[in-house]
């Protein structure tokens, strides 16, 4: 399972989508997909609409969380655009969401059959409700759908530090954590609530730089890229 937030695919610009950035994030998932590997890919929309926008815009959180989730629909129709492009490859876009025109619901056991056929699927709507960011259902589809590894995908940033790499250029990579070393050291990866789930379903992550190429791949060989964190470390 891949989470892609939605500055992944919009570039320098961080908002909108990028043709460039697009098309080298459907690269790498093709790559990990040539090695044989079920491929699944939450997408984040916040490329185009977050939830804490909301007072800004002068709506209520739930409203704003509801266009957050129709951005991530969008997003997920220009990867598989971006990927039908690419591969002969059957691409599948599930949503939590009903959205019949475009993308078919999300159903775990279709999801598992398309998995097993050698579809590639891209899940978008987060789990349907507002109050949720994508962290949590990256977590949950994993699960779900029994995924080896979460592959965390962050922008400009390669692994998890010990401090901001932007502001302390002395910060040291981990090369590897456990939750409860993440936890305590207060390392903000993801939301609390996924990354508990995570770390109670024994769920294995692996943060890494969404721009670096190979990486993705990479890390589905065996490599030690990014940083791993696990039960186990």
């Amino acid at each position: 399972m891949v989470k892609l937030s939605g500055e992944a695919l919009a570039g320098a610009a961080g908002t909108g989508a990028d043709p460039a950035s697009l098309a080298r994030v459907a690269d790498e998932v093709l790559s990990v997909h040539e090695l044989g590997v079920e491929v699944a890919v939450v997408v984040g929309g916040g490329n185009y609409f977050r939830g804490r926008m909301a007072d800004g815009w002068g709506i209520s959180r739930a409203e704003a969380d509801n266009i957050g989730m129709l951005g991530t629909v969008m997003n997920a129709l220009m990867l598989r655009g971006a990927l039908t492009a690419r591969t002969d490859a059957d691409i599948r876009v599930m949503t939590a969401v009903p959205i019949h025109s475009v993308a078919e619901p999300f159903i775990r056991l279709r999801a598992v059959h398309h998995l097993e056929r050698g579809m590639i699927v891209v899940l978008a709507g987060g789990i349907g409700q507002p109050y949720v960011t994508t962290d949590y259902p990256a977590v949950q589809r994993a699960l779900e759908l029994d995924a080896d590894a979460l592959l965390v995908a962050k922008h400009g940033v390669d692994g998890v530090y010990d401090a901001d790499p932007k502001h302390h250029p002395d910060a040291k990579r981990y090369t590897s954590l456990t939750y409860d070393e993440a936890l305590a050291a207060g390392v903000r990866i993801m939301d609390t609530s996924a990354f508990v789930l995570a770390n109670e379903q024994s769920l294995t992550m692996h943060v890494f730089d969404v721009g670096a190429v190979g990486v993705m791949r990479g890390i589905c060989e065996g490599l030690e890229l990014g940083t791993k964190i696990s039960v186990k470390g």
